[in-house]
């Protein structure tokens, strides 16, 4: 007869999710996710099958959190404005102490290297095209865009965020601002 779980896994996932956003993936151990989850090992690899497993389980909370954000860009009628608030926003959502946490999909695609779980790199890759494909859209809604410009300023405002994420880990409030505002000169 199976064991009754003790604990709430979307719970022990919010846990893990913060922690793998603190700390990077590759640094967080499973001795740490124990911790921080409160479950042991036997049942963090009962439930999720392994680390990757815990960690792709918190990139899809992640992205639940994330998505109410993308969905008010996708529903806004601001055109390029509604895309610089969503970079203002971002920040707010990502604040960690003194300074912002960042992304946890950019942070993780910059401490992976080409060796790392096809799985993870696939999970990342997708979430980056989805956000990339409503800043597409957005930008779409300006009529005096033409479709070659409107890929090429979808690609620079992925960039940009990815940017925008890491610079907030350690640049003030006041050169946050800076960063978004030169952004949106060249759009």
């Amino acid at each position: 007869m199976p064991r009754t779980k003790q604990y709430n896994e979307q719970e022990v996932i919010e846990k893990a999710m913060q922690l793998f956003w603190r700390n990077g993936y590759q640094t967080t151990s499973v001795q740490m996710l124990e911790k921080e989850m409160g479950i042991n090992k036997f049942s963090i690899y009962a439930s999720f099958g392994s680390k990757d497993g815990v960690f792709l389980e918190s990139i899809k909370c992640y992205e639940k959190r994330l998505n109410t954000l993308i969905n008010r860009l996708k529903d806004s009628g601001n055109g390029v404005e509604s895309i610089k608030e969503y970079f203002r926003e971002f920040l707010l959502f990502s604040k960690g102490n003194k300074f912002g946490k960042g992304c946890l999909i950019t942070n993780t695609a910059n401490e992976i290297d080409q060796d790392a779980d096809t799985k993870i790199k696939m999970v990342l890759g997708d979430f980056i095209d989805r956000v990339r494909t409503v800043f597409a859209t957005v930008l779409a809604k300006d009529k005096n865009k033409d479709g070659k410009t409107i890929e090429q300023q979808a690609d620079f405002l992925i960039i940009s965020m990815f940017g925008l994420s890491s610079a907030s880990r350690v640049f003030n409030p006041e050169q946050m601002e800076n960063y978004i505002e030169n952004i949106f000169r060249n759009i």
